[in-house]
């Protein structure tokens, strides 16, 4: 049996300050030294837990850390892809293949972002743009918690957290107010190689 590597929390790419005024030094502080390493601990926590039931046989616990793995493991993969998703020097519009594919898929940058803005609006968790392998296109997608409503085989190239702990220090109940900052440090070049990366393995 192959050795697991513990979860890891990754550093920010960027200073705790350098979204301002978009995002405060102070969000962006217990955003990533806790919530995130929250669900690091988590996972790694549910996972001790699984490996503990295989090799005692008793799987009393193990219901709830598969669906802790999930929880913690989405919450982990999710905002690692939200904080390399921005940058100080982010904002603007997409350009290149990714808009093609963007206007190909959603007829305009305007339909996918007022769909992906409605998306961010009703979710209880992410607003997600996802490559879906199957249907060989682009989708929005609106995820509850962390794992909740989201698409089978899918892959986020962009992920915006609307957990209300991202936004309600800086913005109040204001979501969408926080939704428009977002746009500002979108980084379109990650969200380009993430596409790319994900097309690439799939077409």
């Amino acid at each position: 049996m192959s050795e697991r590597s513990n979860p890891e929390l990754p550093p920010l790419p960027y200073d705790y300050d350098a979204l301002e005024p978009h995002i405060s030094e102070q969000v962006l502080t217990w955003h990533h030294d806790t919530h995130h390493q929250g669900y690091v601990n988590g996972l790694d926590s549910a996972e001790e837990t699984l490996a503990e039931n295989r090799e005692s046989g008793d799987f009393g616990g193990t219901a709830g850390a598969l669906g802790d793995v999930t929880h913690n493991g989405s919450g982990h993969y999710l905002h690692t892809l939200f904080w390399e998703n921005m940058s100080p020097n982010g904002g603007g519009e997409p350009e290149g293949d990714l808009l093609d594919r963007i206007e190909e898929d959603f007829g305009s940058y305007e339909g996918w972002k007022g769909e992906f803005e409605t998306a961010a609006s009703a979710a209880g968790g992410w607003a997600l743009l996802v490559y879906d392998p199957v249907a060989k296109q682009l989708r929005n997608v609106a995820v509850d918690k962390h794992d909740q409503g989201a698409l089978w085989g899918a892959h986020p190239i962009l992920a915006l957290d609307v957990w209300e702990h991202s936004y309600y220090y800086d913005y109040g109940p204001d979501r969408g107010d926080f939704v428009e900052n977002f746009f500002e440090v979108v980084d379109w070049d990650h969200v380009a190689e993430q596409y790319e990366k994900t097309v690439g393995n799939h077409e």
